[in-house]
């Protein structure tokens, strides 16, 4: 699949994903940030900024170039992954605190996407080309890629709540399918990127799942939240949306290299998460 096919199936694709996470969300699930400030709030800080540094803290140690560099700073600043809800159910955390903060770091990304890329460009590619980032344009279409299907998803489940309820299982099966795809298909287009840049790029993004997902874990415990929430704030941190990050880079950014980080993130981060599960579920007292 050639690159210009990716940049044409990747918006249809990841619309539809953030239009099915939508589906799965009813106006109850936003009055858990209510009643459950706590948790909420250290979700979204270890979203929002401790992955942010993360990536920050990798991408300034490794030796990555500044284009790899960057890449690496758009895949932090996506928000969580659509998968993290089903991890977190299968870890036996609290799975509408995790759908919750997705849906909450989406929305959020509209702003804080484009302040990340912006800033990383600056610091590690120089001011000339952080001048050219179409901040505007991408403020604007991640609004239409990732808000307006979620609500028009939430939309749909308030109207039709049973015929949605019959599509939520078959089309957590396509969101899947596609993101797979998705991301097969930009491995394949990438290889050549990716085999140049794989000796320093997969221990990178390894060391930044692991930091990630440790980080979050003591943030969550030092937080004193319930054992449940802190499994969902661990694996929503632990899983960025690579399909965004794939998007963002090819078809804002122009600079089809700078995906090799989401992909090679997205290939280990579900590694990390797998393990966190089968962690969570043999042991009780972590």
């Amino acid at each position: 699949m050639r690159v210009d096919v990716v940049q044409a199936l990747l918006p249809l694709a990841l619309a539809f994903i953030m239009f099915y996470l939508g589906t799965t969300l009813v106006l109850n699930d936003f009055r858990q940030v209510a009643r459950r400030p706590r948790a909420v709030v250290v979700g979204l800080i270890g979203q929002l900024l401790l992955v942010p540094l993360a990536g920050f803290l990798i991408a300034s140690i490794s030796g990555l170039d500044p284009a790899m560099a960057v890449g690496l700073m758009v895949l932090v600043a996506c928000p969580g992954g659509v998968s993290s809800g089903l991890l977190t159910h299968l870890a036996r955390g609290d799975t509408a605190l995790s759908i919750t903060l997705t849906a909450v770091t989406s929305l959020a990304s509209v702003l804080t996407l484009p302040l990340v890329v912006g800033l990383s460009f600056q610091y590690f590619m120089g001011n000339q080309l952080a001048v050219q980032l179409p901040l505007a344009s991408m403020v604007r279409g991640i609004f239409i890629l990732t808000t307006l299907p979620v609500l028009a998803g939430m939309g749909l489940r308030w109207r039709f709540p049973l015929r949605v309820g019959r599509f939520e299982k078959i089309g957590g099966r396509i969101a899947t399918a596609l993101f797979v795809l998705i991301v097969l298909a930009t491995f394949w287009d990438q290889r050549l990127v990716l085999f140049e840049h794989l000796p320093r790029l997969g221990p990178a993004t390894l060391a930044l799942n692991v930091l990630i997902l440790g980080a979050a874990y003591a943030l969550a415990v030092q937080a004193r939240i319930a054992r449940t929430d802190r499994i969902a704030v661990v694996t929503e941190c632990g899983l960025q949306n690579s399909a965004l990050g794939i998007y963002v880079c090819l078809h804002w950014l122009a600079a089809p290299a700078m995906s090799a980080p989401s992909v090679v993130y997205a290939l280990l981060m579900n590694a990390g998460a797998l393990a966190f599960v089968v962690l969570m579920r043999k042991t009780k007292k972590l």
